[in-house]
């Protein structure tokens, strides 16, 4: 009978210390996402289809982790160029996920035309709310 007691109770704190986990803050520092506005590859210089490009802005997207929003610039009918504006950065691991998925998708998503995309592993709502995003901008172009 003490040995069940012994089991349930164990059972029971070691429960209570599983469900207390929070995985998703990190102590390590990193670094805004940077790398989420534009590449220098996809920067051009000026000529005669800057003057027809636009830019429009999607709705700011909100996900579990914080608002994605992004504006793309299209030139003669075709994405040009995708920025973030907004992402989740509320601490460090948001920033190390922004980091690594927001070039993937803006590299998918030049490569697609589209927001019809692959969501990037270890970053779903991320890549959710940049969809979305992506989705209204090209939605509001009309393209």
């Amino acid at each position: 009978m003490l040995r069940i007691a012994l089991a349930i109770v164990v059972t029971a704190v070691g429960l209570v210390l599983l469900l207390s986990f929070k995985p998703h803050a990190v102590t390590t520092a990193a670094q805004p996402p940077a790398a989420a506005s534009s590449t220098p590859s996809s920067r051009s210089t000026p000529s005669a289809s800057a003057k027809t490009a636009h830019d429009y802005t999607g709705d700011a997207a909100d996900t579990r982790w914080g608002p994605v929003q992004v504006k793309i610039r299209v030139a003669d009918g075709k994405i040009a160029d995708i920025r973030v504006l907004k992402s989740p950065d509320e601490n460090p691991r948001d920033i190390e996920i922004s980091n690594r998925a927001l070039p993937i998708l803006q590299s998918e998503a030049l490569s697609a035309q589209s927001a019809h995309i692959d969501s990037v592993s270890g970053a779903t709502y991320t890549s959710d709310g940049y969809m979305r995003s992506l989705q209204s901008a090209i939605d509001q172009a009309g393209l």
